[in-house]
């Protein structure tokens, strides 16, 4: 323990081989950036979680229009991550990316607030029962609202992507200690987000609902401005990493050289003749060499032009890359066409905030034999209760169980844990057109206990019966969503890895946006059919939001035979010709 803690004081060297002291602070820089996380969920989520709800009855929007605004509001804040990634590692490093993040979330949760507290920037209260008849934004008050949500998405872009990378820079990798810190940051991590939500979607959604718009969307506001201050009170005690160029750069110049070498005949024995060099100081694991994608091994060939440096490097980086250069690559590629396949998944799972909602609505949402009313957007708790109860079970008494029968690490592959997550979010779909066409039903041909505030009759049917289904949400989120991330954080090259943690986050936000446009298609082509509003009509009784919940369940079939086939073509980082070493010896690549 003694060596352990004077190796906190780690040793590295410049170009110039002069030593940089580094002093890791480890566990006790983790109440500032651990405080920070909390606040900074409690107030994104706090202010996200019932933006749909916000947008009907303040704003006076159509259910649909509502929500397409959020799913590009989602869709966007989970796409700029790949920008600030870029952008963090490239020029700014991760301190400065999410400092300036959070005060661009400070802002624009200040201005979100303001359009409740302040009547000019909102509509006028809608008197009448037809949504039709209601006043909508005025230009002004649109724009000013669409520039809160432009803040948050630039705030997103640089907390997102950079808030669990800053973390664990602060630990010492070289020792056992600092692995171990490591380790206790990223479980605290996952609490705190566990924690954020459960509270958003219960207090903090009350608060909106049913107290104040202006004081609930303050208390997030508030709550990141304290994860704000918290963050750079900390600054002292901080491990800055200084960013070191884009990892994009060897991607380019890989696609680049091999398109210049298109014309080139890969050699017979390529694994033999192809450039080989390793670049000192890389952090990348060495790769083997690979038989698919041959054609990028073009960019390998050395020819009677390409010059080599004294250290064994190439003169020209965009006419000549190394085998390891193309391996990274290829690395890359691969996952590309498995991230695909999810975003049809995320949009059977986005539901869960737009239409659930609405469903809740138009439904009994009264505690047993009591008066209190659920909020609609609080019944995403269930989602987070299955989460947070089913993902210790798995870990700790399922998966010891089922390593002993399959042989492998952690029981399942990554892709088979993905694919039983896409398989669930299916059933998920059928269940939930089920329960909706028996809450219409109830709704026009049982009992009503009222209208809700657009003049929807409100069905008798419990609201608890949306739990099957949002816990059936969860557990296909535990399964394929930290899967997901697991699979792209291992399966990236190490110099890449904040990219990586940015492209779950690229794979929703397409996600969003595939669902708005579905709404909208959906929308326009059934209007056509039905007088009445077609399937996704404001009043849920006069449409068939049933058949669109079994549309998605529809796509997801034909998503999950496409999965299936890249997962059979997939190979996994480092098994070269296919072969995956496991602790109990090689066994045939299983997907």
């Amino acid at each position: 323990m003694e060596m352990e803690q004077k190796q906190q004081k780690q040793k590295h060297s410049t170009e110039d081989d002069e030593p940089i002291i580094i002093n890791y602070r480890g566990i006790k820089a983790m109440p500032f950036i651990i405080g920070n996380e909390t606040f900074e969920k409690l107030g994104t989520v706090g202010s996200s979680t019932n933006l749909v709800v916000y947008l009907t009855t303040v704003f006076n929007m159509k259910s649909v229009t509502a929500a397409t605004y959020i799913n590009i509001f989602n869709g966007t804040t989970n796409f700029a991550p790949l920008l600030g990634a870029f952008l963090s590692d490239t020029y700014f490093g991760r301190y400065k990316t999410l400092g300036f993040a959070s005060v661009s979330s400070v802002l624009g949760m200040t201005m979100l607030m303001l359009t409740a507290a302040i009547t000019t920037l909102h509509p006028q209260k809608c008197e009448s029962n037809n949504s039709d008849n209601c006043p909508g934004p005025s230009p002004w008050q649109l724009t000013f609202l669409l520039a809160s949500f432009g803040l948050l998405v630039i705030g997103a872009g640089g907390i997102r992507p950079c808030n669990l990378a800053f973390g664990a820079d602060q630990f010492n990798p070289t020792t056992k200690s600092g692995r171990r810190g490591t380790t206790s940051f990223f479980n605290w991590y996952y609490f705190t987000y566990t924690f954020a939500v459960m509270v958003s979607v219960t207090i903090i959604v009350y608060v909106q609902s049913d107290v104040s718009w202006a004081i609930g969307l303050g208390v997030p506001a508030f709550f990141m401005l304290l994860s704000t201050a918290l963050f750079f009170w900390g600054t002292y005690m901080y491990v800055i990493v200084k960013p070191q160029g884009s990892p994009l750069t060897s991607v380019a110049q890989v696609l680049v050289a091999s398109m210049k070498k298109r014309k080139l005949k890969i050699p017979e024995n390529a694994e033999l003749s192809l450039f080989k060099y390793i670049r000192s100081g890389s952090i990348n694991s060495q790769l083997p060499y690979t038989e698919q994608l041959r054609c990028l091994d073009k960019a390998a060939i050395f020819t009677t032009e390409d010059k080599l440096n004294l250290d064994g490097s190439t003169t020209k980086e965009w006419e000549l890359c190394s085998v390891q250069q193309v391996e990274e690559v290829k690395c890359v590629i691969r996952v590309i066409p498995i991230w695909a396949s999810s975003i049809i998944c995320h949009i059977a799972l986005l539901q869960t905030q737009t239409y659930v909602v609405f469903q809740a609505l138009q439904m009994d949402r009264r505690l047993p034999n009591t008066k209190f009313e659920v909020p609609a957007a609080s019944f995403v708790v269930f989602v987070m209760l299955t989460l947070t109860i089913w993902i210790p079970l798995y870990d700790r008494v399922l998966v010891p169980l089922i390593q002993k029968v399959t042989g492998k690490e952690g029981g399942f592959t990554l892709l088979q844990r993905m694919g039983v997550g896409m398989a669930i979010s299916i059933i998920t779909m059928v269940i939930s057109g089920l329960i909706e066409e028996q809450r219409r039903t109830t709704a026009l041909h049982g009992s009503i206990i009222g209208n809700d505030q657009k003049g929807g009759a409100i069905s008798s049917m419990s609201a608890f019966w949306l739990v099957p289904q949002l816990s059936l949400v969860g557990l296909a989120e535990a399964f394929n969503y930290i899967a997901q991330i697991e699979f792209y954080y291992k399966q990236f090259p190490e110099n890449m890895r904040s990219i990586a943690g940015s492209f779950f986050f690229c794979g929703y936000a397409l996600g969003n946006y595939m669902s708005g446009t579905l709404v909208s298609v959906v929308h326009k082509i059934t209007m056509n059919d039905n007088k009445s509003g077609g399937w996704l009509a404001e009043d849920l009784n006069n449409g068939k939001l049933d058949y669109f919940y079994y549309l998605i369940g529809a796509l997801g079939v034909i998503n999950f035979v496409y999965f299936q086939v890249c997962a059979k073509w997939y190979r996994y980082k480092g098994d070269g010709d296919g072969i995956k070493e496991m602790k109990n010896g090689p066994i045939k690549h299983i997907v």
